[in-house]
């Protein structure tokens, strides 16, 4: 596991800490020309020696250089198809974790990935995928019919309160699950808060009302669905 966690603190560092802007601009427009493309898989190459300290290690060291250039150059010339940038960019950072977890297990992949799989509490993955988006359809179901009442607010972003809800309750739920109930009454409080001035300038009492339904069924459903998990 150290092995590992080392060869993804090096990917770290170099591909988010020491890559300046500069160098992403000029990899984006000269493609396989651009020399910041060589500079930053060398980096890498050196902080994987620099951290693993071990010249054993060289030939591991050199598979994720020439890996990384690889998954750097396809990502370059695939990137300008996409219209969601941040799609070959996630796709780019699963493999470059999977190529430094294919380097760290090479002995044993296969092995240790059922380990992995065979190690997850199916338990706790339920619950949290459950107070997702499940939750967000159940509670959009239940306040459907008082959703009519609302006038559409074109000033806020897609889906937002959907995704507020879904972080809230994945805070809710992993509190309980920490036993530090009093934080959950801090988190209403602060929603309280940032919620205060746009109900305020709405002046409008109905969307008082459903926020205030919604919250409380959110914070709810994340309550129940911890209290149910840790009874089994």
């Amino acid at each position: 596991m150290i092995l590992f966690i080392k060869l993804f603190l090096a990917h770290l560092i170099g591909d988010f800490i020491l890559q300046p802007t500069k160098w992403v601009k000029d990899k984006e427009v000269k493609k396989v020309k651009s020399k910041y493309l060589y500079f930053h898989v060398l980096l890498h190459f050196l902080l994987t020696m620099l951290l693993l300290w071990d010249f054993n290690y060289l030939k591991l060291a050199l598979v994720v250089l020439v890996s990384h250039y690889i998954i750097d150059l396809l990502k370059l010339y695939v990137t300008p198809r996409f219209k969601n940038k941040s799609i070959p960019f996630f796709i780019d950072q699963v493999f470059h974790v999977l190529v430094l977890y294919a380097c760290a297990y090479y002995g044993d992949v296969i092995g240790h990935t059922w380990e992995l799989v065979q190690s997850i509490n199916i338990k706790l993955v339920t619950a949290f995928v459950f107070v997702s988006f499940p939750v967000a359809v159940i509670i959009g179901k239940l306040l459907e019919g008082m959703s009519k009442y609302i006038e559409n607010d074109h000033e806020s972003l897609p889906s937002a309160g959907m995704y507020i809800g879904i972080i809230e309750r994945f805070f809710v739920l992993a509190f309980i699950l920490l036993g530090r109930w009093e934080v959950i009454g801090f988190l209403i409080a602060a929603k309280s808060v940032f919620r205060f001035n746009d109900l305020k300038d709405s002046n409008s009492r109905e969307l008082t009302e459903y926020i205030l339904i919604g919250t409380l069924l959110s914070f709810g459903i994340a309550i129940l669905t911890g209290v149910i998990y840790l009874s089994f």
